[in-house]
């Protein structure tokens, strides 16, 4: 079995509308976008609204739960793979677009998404305006879009091998992070180390750096490299067989390096006091910035589920549609909901406006109070089913309106 060779160029035939046999492919990459959508919206919700949110890691192994762990471990599918399916849908728009509209599309819509971090996730995630600018998702897209914008006019094949050399090399840069009296800078941090680094940038005003660019650019590439496979010209049974491929090879390679524990993440596992923790400490791997085996690890089932989900079509799958077709619509508002909920707990407690301003010194979010101001876990997923639940309406409504209003140009930028 040999693998399609990509093409190099936009054809005349690819500029043509795209066959309804590739529709199925496309709701496949829908539904997946709308089922990690979902998940994200659970630890968001564990972040408003659960008691130890702000006192312990979740994966903390001395102190976690197995309910606990797996409640955070679950949500590390969404960044990665959501970054891949935006790699492949930067591919897929290649096929309807010229190389230089591409480009400027991507160029613009990257910006975009850095603008949108700062004036519409932010203040919706703290309810504050430039007291804490953390640069998370949108800001990772945004400027990996960026790059992107250029990249396309590389050969395929170039485009393959960077992303290869950034996903598979980038963890290189763990000896020059931890060598004795190594410091990241601002620079440093937006490029590779992350990790919650706050830098001040006027008076009483900081930035966070959560998403260093340089390793969700490297995925955002292996995604558009993977949009071959959703071309009309590929065999639907070929291109489910590849998606295994790939899926099993990362898991694979994510099992093959983690027991070496030499290389692909900045921290080891070890033998605990039982198997199941032990299990947690092989499967605790780093997001900030995403190590080669944290990408391994979510990507890879994440490709398994791609594959799956071809073939499975029902009411379900016609909900997560709608959820992956809204994203940018849903993610946006799912934080004013959430901080709008706890801001109404907030009040019911008894707690007022003053120790409101007073936690922002300890967190950068109103109304969210450290310590013992939040539920268990039990009540965290019955505000995450209800809350999702209620975008629903909105999310179909929106997606309507996109699909009936497709002249407005401003709509390919949501």
């Amino acid at each position: 079995m040999t693998f399609p060779l990509p093409h190099t160029s936009v054809t005349a035939s690819a500029l043509n509308p795209v066959p309804s046999s590739i529709k199925s492919r496309i709701e496949s990459i829908d539904v997946l976008r709308g089922l990690i959508m979902v998940i994200m919206a659970l630890d968001h919700t564990r972040d408003f609204f659960h008691g130890q949110a702000y006192t312990d890691d979740p994966l903390n192994l001395d102190t976690t739960t197995p309910v606990l762990y797996v409640t955070r471990w679950i949500t590390h599918f969404c960044a990665p793979t959501f970054a891949l399916l935006s790699g492949t849908s930067i591919y897929l728009q290649g096929l309807r677009k010229s190389r230089s509209e591409l480009s400027l599309f991507l160029l613009k819509r990257g910006l975009w998404l850095i603008v949108a971090e700062v004036l519409l996730i932010v203040p919706g995630d703290t309810f504050t305006l430039f007291t804490s600018i953390t640069l998370v998702v949108f800001w990772s897209l945004g400027i990996s879009m960026v790059f992107m914008a250029g990249l396309t006019w590389l050969p395929f094949r170039a485009i393959l091998s960077i992303g290869l050399a950034i996903v598979l090399g980038h963890n290189l840069l763990d000896a020059v992070e931890q060598a004795p009296g190594f410091t990241s800078g601002f620079w440093w941090a937006l490029f590779h180390g992350g990790d919650h680094r706050v830098f001040d940038y006027a008076p009483g005003r900081v930035i966070v750096v959560l998403y260093p660019f340089l390793p969700w650019l490297g995925l955002m590439m292996l995604g558009y490299c993977l949009g071959r496979l959703f071309e009309p010209t590929v065999a639907a049974s070929k291109r489910q067989q590849w998606l295994v491929y790939f899926g099993a090879g990362a898991i694979g390679l994510f099992v093959g390096l983690r027991l070496l524990n030499g290389y692909g993440d900045p921290f080891p596992w070890s033998v605990q006091k039982d198997g199941l923790t032990t299990v947690f400490s092989f499967l605790k791997v780093h997001k900030y910035p995403p190590s080669l085996l944290y990408m391994c690890i979510t990507v890879g089932p994440a490709l398994l589920g791609l594959a799956l989900l071809e073939n499975i079509h029902n009411r379900v799958t016609a909900v997560l549609r709608t959820y992956g077709r809204t994203a940018f619509f849903y993610y946006t508002i799912h934080w004013y909901v959430l901080h709008t909920l706890r801001m109404l707990v907030f009040f019911a407690a008894g707690h007022t406006m003053t120790e409101a301003d007073k936690s922002l010194k300890i967190i950068p979010m109103r109304f969210v109070l450290p310590g013992e101001g939040g539920y268990d876990l039990g009540v965290v997923y019955f505000i995450w089913i209800a809350v999702v639940a209620s975008l629903y309406p909105l999310c179909r409504w929106f997606d309507d309106y996109k699909t009936t209003h497709k002249e407005q140009w401003w709509l390919s930028y949501l």
